[in-house]
Order: C-alpha cells, then sequence, then structure tokens
C-alpha cells in the first residue's frame, strides 16, 4: 500500500474507545452494580447480539414508512437479523423460548451492549452498555415496582451518586392513555402522542416541542422536520394542560376517567410499598414521563440528575435519564402459547460513568505495574526471577521487552505508562545482592532511588504502589 492509499484512522460517529482511567472506571461502575442486582436476589442472564428480526420487533422506530429505520438489520439467509437495541426484548424471546425450565417469578439481571441506528449527540452513543434488571411473571405489581424503585436508589448509592444528586420519576402510562381514549385520538396516532410526551425534559423540546409534535410537525433547530401526530387543536391543548399538572390529588380529581383512575391508584399502591424502606424521599410522582419503546404498558420510570454536565468542549449539557424502564404486558405475549407480564429497568452505564468522570467522586485505582528495566542481557534470569517474586506476591509487575533499548528509552516508556516504581538492577546489584528501584511519581530534583537487601523487595516495594 503506497503513502498515497494509507488509511486514515478513526471511528464512525456514535462510536467510542475507552481505555485507562475512564475503563477502568466503567469496568468498576460494572463491578458496583452487578453485586447490587445479585444482593437483591436477581440472576445473570446472557443473549446473543442478534437475534431475529421478526422476534426483536420494532418498538424503536420514529418512522411508520421505515419500522427498522433505528436498528442494524442484515440478510441473513432467508431471514433478516437484527443487532438488540435493548436487553428487554431479547429477554422475552429468551423467557417465551424457555419459560417451562424457569422460576417464576424470573428475576434476572443483564449487562451487555445495545446498539442503536440514531443520532448520536452527548453521551447519546449508537454502542452503549445497559445493565437491566427485569421480573417476569405473575406478581404484586405495587411491590416489583417499588423493588425495582428501590434497587434504582440503592445502585446508584452504591456507585458513588450522593442522594441529592438525583431523582427517581416514577408514573403510570395508563393515566395518559385514559385521556388519550377519552379525547378519541384513533389507534394510529396514539404512540406518536406517547414518544411526543416522552421528548418533553429532552433537550430544545419543552411544552412547544411537544405541540408541536402533536399538531402538524416540529422543525428543529438544523430545519429537519419530524411529523407530528396531526391532533386536533382541543386534543393538543387538552394534553399539554395535563403536563402542566404537577400533584396527584389534582390529578385524581381532574381526570374521571376509568383507565387514569386504575393508573394513579397503582401509583399510589407503589408509594406505599416504597415507604416501607429507606428511600421514599427519592422518589417522585412525574406524570410527564410515559417512555417512548411502545411495549410499556403502565409503571414507567425515569433517573435524572440535579447537576448538570459538560461536553468536551466545556458546554453544559443535559444527558438525560441514566437510569429508566417500566412495565410490559404484552411484550412475551407476542410469542405463540405464552402470556407472561413484566417489568424491568435499564441502567445506561456509558451515560452514568459520562457524568460519573466529571463528578470525580469515586476513586479509580488503576494499579499500574511496577516495571523491570533489563540493564544487562546477561542477567536476564535474574530479572525473570524478581518478576516472579512480584508476581508471586500479587504485585503488578512487567519486564522490559527489548533489551537493545538503553536505560533512558525503558525509563521513558515506564513514566508514560505512568508506573510507579522502576527496578534497575546492574552488575554491582547482583554481585552485592541488593536490588535499587526508583520511585517514578516522586518529586523531581529529589532523590528518588534507593538501594537495600535483596530479601526486603517486597516491603520496599508497597511503599510506592
Amino acid at each position: 500500500m503506497n503513502k498515497e492509499n494509507k488509511l486514515i484512522p478513526g471511528l464512525p460517529l456514535g462510536f467510542e474507545d475507552k481505555w485507562n482511567k475512564k475503563l477502568i472506571l466503567k469496568k468498576k461502575l460494572i463491578n458496583i452494580i452487578e453485586n447490587n442486582f445479585v444482593k437483591f436476589g436477581f440472576e445473570p442472564l446472557e443473549t446473543p447480539s442478534f437475534e431475529i428480526s421478526e422476534n426483536i420487533g420494532s418498538f424503536l422506530a420514529d418512522d411508520d414508512s421505515n419500522l427498522m429505520s433505528d436498528v442494524f438489520s442484515f440478510k441473513d439467509g432467508e431471514k433478516n437479523i437484527t443487532l438488540r437495541y435493548d436487553l428487554s426484548s431479547p429477554l422475552a424471546r429468551f423467557v417465551a423460548q424457555n419459560n417451562q425450565e424457569l422460576p417464576l417469578p424470573y428475576k434476572r439481571y443483564a449487562i451487555q451492549n445495545v446498539f442503536r441506528n440514531e443520532k448520536a449527540g452527548n453521551a447519546r452513543y449508537r454502542e452503549f452498555t445497559q445493565a437491566d434488571c427485569d421480573i417476569v411473571g405473575n406478581v404484586n405489581p405495587a411491590q416489583a415496582n417499588a423493588e425495582l424503585c428501590n434497587l434504582i436508589t440503592s445502585t446508584l448509592i452504591e456507585c458513588g451518586l450522593k442522594k441529592d444528586q438525583f431523582v427517581v420519576n416514577i408514573s403510570n402510562r395508563k393515566i395518559i392513555q385514559g385521556l388519550i381514549e377519552e379525547l378519541k385520538i384513533p389507534d394510529d396516532k396514539k404512540i406518536k402522542v406517547m414518544r411526543a410526551i416522552d421528548k418533553l425534559d429532552k433537550p430544545g423540546f419543552g411544552l412547544k416541542g411537544v405541540e408541536d409534535l402533536l399538531k402538524k410537525e416540529r422543525a428543529d433547530v438544523s430545519g429537519a422536520i419530524t411529523k407530528g401526530a396531526d391532533l386536533t387543536e382541543d386534543q393538543a391543548s387538552q394534553i399539554i394542560n395535563f403536563l402542566k399538572v404537577k400533584d396527584l390529588r389534582e390529578l385524581k380529581e381532574n381526570l374521571k376517567n376509568p383507565l387514569s383512575q386504575e393508573g394513579i391508584e397503582e401509583l399510589e399502591d407503589l408509594m406505599e410499598i416504597v415507604s416501607y424502606g429507606d428511600y421514599l424521599d427519592q422518589i417522585k410522582t412525574n406524570f410527564t414521563i410515559v417512555r417512548g419503546l411502545a411495549y410499556y404498558d403502565g409503571f414507567c420510570v425515569e433517573t435524572n440528575l440535579n447537576f448538570k454536565t459538560t461536553n468536551n468542549k466545556g458546554k453544559q449539557v443535559d444527558i438525560g435519564s441514566i437510569c429508566s424502564g417500566g412495565q410490559y404486558n404484552k411484550l412475551i405475549s407476542r410469542f405463540k402459547g405464552v402470556d407472561i407480564p413484566g417489568t424491568g429497568v435499564s441502567i445506561g452505564v456509558d451515560r452514568l460513568l459520562f457524568a460519573m468522570m466529571q463528578l470525580d467522586q469515586i476513586e479509580v485505582n488503576e494499579k499500574k505495574p511496577v516495571i523491570i528495566c533489563v540493564m544487562d542481557e546477561k542477567y536476564l534470569i535474574n530479572y525473570y526471577e524478581i518478576l516472579k517474586v512480584l508476581r508471586d506476591k500479587d504485585i503488578n509487575s512487567e519486564i522490559f521487552l527489548d533489551s537493545k533499548k538503553n536505560l533512558g528509552k525503558q525509563l521513558t516508556y515506564a513514566n508514560k505508562k505512568q508506573c510507579p516504581v522502576a527496578v534497575i538492577c546492574g552488575e554491582n546489584e547482583f554481585k552485592d545482592n541488593t536490588i535499587t528501584i526508583k520511585n517514578l511519581l516522586g518529586v523531581k530534583g529529589e532523590n528518588n532511588q534507593i538501594t537495600f537487601p535483596k530479601e526486603n523487595l517486597i516491603n520496599e516495594i508497597k511503599k510506592f504502589i
């Protein structure tokens, strides 16, 4: 390949590499999340990245003319396959396929990557990690959903967020569904209405943006047009007025249709169960929460941060919900011979990571290795003896892999890697049965190098790591 044809390294928009502190923090968060999920009685499940397209469904689609526009789909022989866009649809397929062997209720957690062919933005990726917990089976909904609210709060606190830094917002989709039925909005417009309401707290929307989506169309700042639900002025006005109500009692007085009343009562029952635990003050009702995915049909939840985050240009941005979910009674019943309800939540691990990197509230121990410099190739066996002693004591360590490089270049490598200590031994050390180490993180200009008897190696190294 000549110079003109050489590749330019880069990634598609919405994808990112993670390394060093960011990746270590992500792994730490996942470990905390997983431990807390297990503590709450959930068991793990792993499903493939690809599902048969008709099994995974098209619940994400905004474009009615192209239901698979927001996902990555491919031809696979006679069938189409799709990269999973969430972890709930694969769970539904798994439960339908294995329901005879599963304990019901089935409490499962999954921590895996999902893929969405959507517009990328601030902490909005096209491949990202979700950490899901779901309860599948015929249970008391108030108990199951209260358990999920407690799980969200407990997990985020374990991850390092303080109570005043986030709020768990809950609602019930039946409340707005009742209003929609009361307004005689036709079936083909209902999901568009739900998705319009779900945009209320998204950046750049607000009541005006939602109103535009309820009516004919909305133009964003770039001029792009999104078709609206095409409601009448009266229908749109009544929904906007509903979105302004904040108090549960006021809502109960204003909405008299049976379905809305049912949703309100379910919320009251949930809050009663939550009051038996420690997190009642963390959980608030917010009737604008309806969730955009089409399979939710009852309880829904979104968890929002109470502080601003900034993008890589220093501009304040709203990254949206860091943990969302809800109740789905018909997702699994799409499959033949199975009718099992479910409810679940999903933590956006990469969004949480984005926020935690800025807060810097959680300690990250990168555990960089001790570097053993190779001063003379004839002592290679001696360097490997030192390496074995360190590793046998669970001290992260490595030996420099090119003995032809001089000490300066070896230390440059060690400094770039942020190694805390270098072992520097030559003929004198091996003759005197001593070891010399250098504190690479010490103050420049000070004597950061010490020599000591070989048997003191572990004790001396531990002073610097």
